[in-house]
């Protein structure tokens, strides 16, 4: 799971595995179902992979240019959080499977890979003669590095609890045992294997990740935290990192040493941290950018009737909500004050009134887009209004609030027009429960990290899934996962969970992460709002950009017709 850009973004779920062979024949009905799904959708990305322009000395330089959200916090791809990040990342890393420009999944560092009959050994053979951007062999000695330092607890990666099915992932991510007891290792330099300690579902989408990626071990442990540095970072990816210049640009050129680097077209990728989409519109109006992930709300319907072969609207696996602080001390840690605050939200004012980009209001947490996934509800959803305010403003009086003795309460949200209105929207529906609210706005990176450490009671979170699948969304609440920000500890929650990640029954995994989302409403942890649906600006003479249900667009697929 990744934050959301301080921009909205849409969802698909479809996947694909390109040049590649995989044994299946005996996995259980889980794994054999995912792999159909994936089969029927190899042509196209083979088509749009098909598509990529190689660079040519006769034509003019071409610069891509993105307005890519806020500053990025890190350029280490085990450390990033945010879209803005992995957008990144994914230009400098390539993992060993990799994404098409439609977001199904295709070959990457690995040409090939096999699974065992019990779904318990995964074997990758990466592709001959791979070269990290300094011309150093890499070799699967990489991988397994980049997979030991990722599960250490010192690094903290967000979302290390997706790695636990690996063989003693958990005891080596909490400390109990040290990376070299992690179930990978590299019987030769083109070979890695990966063992679990039960079947996966997810495995293939969560090695597409940037932060799985194979790392160099000589520049990292030669140049420790200073290795993202321009001038010491070394990569595996379609481009290099050529400039950093924090709040004005990320610059990228074509890594000569990538595998595929002929087919490479853009000559330079221009990363720009512009958080306001006022100011991303302007620039794209004045031809200054190419790409722009934030389109304002306000100005949704000028642009879908003045640049309607720009814009592109479209669902994506993300859901916006509000976390609630559950610690002790904070004033939402009282259950009553939070059911009162679910019930008298509107989210269709929020959706229709104020937004009216097609966002879907929830009363729900996973997003509908997830077809395979079997929903969780309120039970007060079908309710009329006057019902749920009536037993909102019921709830409040029992735990000593009203209009006469007001509840204070701070809202906070990260930097950007439409949080804003959101956030004083909800403040005016809350008023009549005797809601005084008070709203704080910091930039991403800040906002994010207090939501982490627990300092805030209401706030604002986005989240985009990494795979598509449920778990992706609810793992993220278990007791010992970085990214829990209510602070939820509930043992019958990561039984659930716990549970799912090990289940290889398909219809099993699903009742036990239907059970999980209903857990989380029940006992109101979240305050949901709507279902993602994000626009972009996208240049139309740019090709190789595809909207896809992940929001995942490599630059390495892209170029400018003549």
């Amino acid at each position: 799971m990744h934050f959301s850009s301080p921009v909205d973004r849409p969802v698909g779920v479809r996947f694909g595995v390109a040049a590649c062979h995989v044994s299946r024949q005996s996995l259980p009905a889980i794994f054999v179902s995912t792999g159909l799904l994936l089969a029927g959708l190899l042509p196209l990305s083979q088509a749009l992979a098909a598509d990529t322009e190689p660079r040519s000395s006769q034509h003019a330089p071409q610069v891509l240019r993105i307005a890519n959200g806020a500053e990025p916090g890190s350029l280490d791809p085990q450390l990033t959080n945010g879209t803005w990040e992995t957008r990144i990342t994914r230009d400098l890393f390539e993992p060993l499977i990799a994404y098409a420009p439609d977001g199904t999944l295709v070959a990457g560092l690995a040409e090939r890979w096999e699974v065992s009959d019990d779904g318990l050994r995964w074997t990758f053979h990466l592709r001959e003669g791979l070269e990290w951007s300094d011309a150093t062999p890499l070799t699967a000695n990489d991988a397994v590095f980049a997979l030991r330092r990722l599960m250490t607890p010192e690094t903290a990666a967000h979302n290390a609890t997706l790695y636990y099915p690996i063989v003693n992932g958990r005891a080596v991510n909490t400390g109990e045992l040290p990376p070299e007891k992690l179930g990978v290792s590299a019987p030769d330099a083109q070979t890695l294997v990966i063992l679990l300690s039960h079947p996966s579902a997810t495995l293939e989408q969560t090695l597409a990740m940037s932060e799985a990626a194979p790392l160099p071990r000589h520049v990292i442990t030669a140049s420790d935290s200073q290795w993202t540095r321009p001038a010491n970072m070394v990569s595996s990816g379609a481009f290099v990192l050529k400039e950093w210049a924090p709040q004005s640009h990320i610059e990228l050129a074509p890594n000569s040493h990538y595998y595929a680097a002929g087919k490479v077209a853009l000559d330079t990728v221009i990363y720009l941290p512009i958080e306001e989409g006022h100011a991303a519109l302007n620039r794209f109006r004045a031809g200054e950018v190419d790409i722009a992930y934030s389109v304002p709300a306000s100005h949704f319907a000028w642009i879908k009737k003045h640049l309607p072969e720009a814009l592109h609207t479209y669902p994506i696996l993300g859901e916006y909500f509000y976390a609630f602080n559950l610690r002790d001390g904070s004033p939402v840690a009282d259950p009553r004050i939070r059911r009162a605050l679910n019930l008298a939200t509107r989210r269709d004012v929020i959706t229709e009134r104020i937004l009216g980009m097609g966002q879907i209001p929830s009363l729900h947490f996973v997003p509908n887009a997830l077809t395979d996934h079997t929903g969780g509800r309120f039970d007060f959803a079908d309710w009329p209004m006057e019902k749920r305010m009536a037993r909102a403003r019921e709830l409040m009086a029992e735990a000593g609030f009203g209009p006469e003795h007001p509840l204070a309460l701070e809202l906070r949200y990260n930097t950007l027009e439409d949080h804003k209105k959101i956030a004083v929207a909800l403040g005016a529906m809350w008023k009549p429960l005797g809601v005084a609210a008070t709203l704080t706005n910091t930039e991403a990176a800040v906002h994010y990290r207090d939501l982490a450490q627990g300092n805030y009671q209401v706030g604002r979170y986005g989240m985009i899934a990494t795979i598509a699948d449920a778990y992706d969304f609810l793992n993220a609440f278990t007791s010992d996962n970085t990214s829990n920000a209510p602070g939820l500890h509930s043992p019958t929650y990561d039984a659930l969970i716990s549970a799912a990640a090990s289940e290889g029954d398909a219809q099993v995994r699903r009742q036990h992460l239907h059970e999980a989302e209903q857990y989380l409403l029940d006992h109101d942890v979240v305050l949901p709002l709507y279902d993602y649906v994000t626009s972009s600006l996208i240049t139309p003479r740019l090709a190789g950009w595809a909207p896809n249900a992940l929001d995942v667009h490599p630059s390495r697929f892209m170029h400018f017709d003549e």
